[in-house]
């Protein structure tokens, strides 16, 4: 993230750089600098002379060359953008020539998403002398309820640990995914508002109540009651809680505490860090800790590693999601 200001805060500042190669597993970020750069570099009417858009599919990379060595027309830059440019994995080497002494008043940027250079490869190298590359690594799940955090600072707002953690469940990683939802949000709530999971069921409609977050925390309670509403719900509703994504979560809690009970710190602190969940989680484990002895814990494990299996069709055959769900209570408490 602050990599990608750095570059944007350039680009304001007029350090531009005549090759921008935009890489790695998570999309947001190269695409939100290729954005940008797409918007401001040029104005809207030079735009219309030197601005062009080619996909690596219908392309190659002589041609993107071809069309880098040309001067602008009455204006400082030509600007070059090739999208979907992981699609010339196999002849970017080519690109090392021109890299070596790129068109000064070209800017060529490159959308090389799920990919990377090999960093020995002589394209890297001839590119990270004269242009920019940027890495934009995926990040952990355990890192996206910050990276929510910090967006929403940065649009000035808060939200609340709950809310946030819930908008991980559901969206996962996917850091445009879950941008998509924030702007849901930024059109009915006022700056300065915590947002808080109330606001996550209203208006994108995950339920605050009946989800793998509430049941995880259930099971910790060993509140039978709570987690069986929570299960029927599920079976109810199997194509929104899919099994294989509420196995996994109640697999990793029970790994986190049996890494819990190996701690000889229990400070809050030092909990967070070692089981990688936010200091707001800990009560969950130190309350689930006292519910589920260590020895209790392995038992369980292997228990929903076999009804994993279950699921996936392996020892058993048609069982519904509501009978794996009944299953899953009959083994975690």
């Amino acid at each position: 993230m602050e990599e990608a200001k750095k570059i944007v805060g350039d680009i304001i500042n007029k350090k531009i750089a005549p090759i921008y190669f935009l890489m790695g597993e998570e999309p947001y970020y190269i695409d939100r600098i290729t954005d940008y750069i797409a918007k401001n570099v040029l104005t809207e009417e030079e735009q219309g002379f030197n601005q062009m858009t080619v996909y690596g599919k219908d392309t190659t990379v002589d041609e993107i060359v071809s069309n880098a060595k040309r001067f602008p027309m009455m204006a400082e830059y030509q600007v070059v953008i090739v999208k979907e440019a992981q699609h010339l994995s196999r002849t970017i080497e080519q690109l090392a020539e021109y890299a070596k002494n790129p068109q000064p008043t070209t800017v060529l940027v490159f959308n090389y998403k799920y990919k990377k250079l090999d960093k020995r490869k002589k394209v890297y190298k001839e590119i990270a002398k004269t242009g920019i590359i940027f890495e934009s690594k995926k990040l952990y799940e355990n890192q996206v309820a910050d990276w929510i955090r910090r967006v929403l600072s940065g649009k000035g707002y808060k939200i609340t640990p709950k809310a946030a953690a819930l908008l991980v469940e559901f969206l996962g990683t996917d850091l445009s995914k879950i941008s998509n939802e924030l702007e849901k949000l930024y059109l009915v709530l006022k700056k300065n508002t915590e947002i808080t999971a109330d606001n996550i069921e209203t208006h994108i409609g995950i339920s605050k109540d009946y989800n793998n977050f509430e049941l995880k925390k259930a099971v910790g309670e060993r509140n039978f009651e709570k987690a069986s509403r929570i299960v029927a719900y599920f079976a109810q509703n199997p194509k929104d809680n899919p099994f294989v994504v509420t196995i996994s979560l109640l697999n990793n809690f029970f790994i986190q505490l049996l890494q819990y009970h190996g701690l000889t710190d229990h400070s809050q602190r030092n909990v967070a860090s070692s089981l990688g969940v936010s200091p707001y989680f800990v009560k969950e484990y130190q309350t689930a800790a006292k519910n589920y002895p260590m020895k209790s814990i392995s038992g369980i494990i292997a228990g929903l590693r076999k009804l994993d299996l279950m699921g996936k069709g392996l020892g058993a055959q048609n069982l519904s999601q509501a009978d794996l769900l009944k299953e899953l209570l009959n083994t975690v408490f």
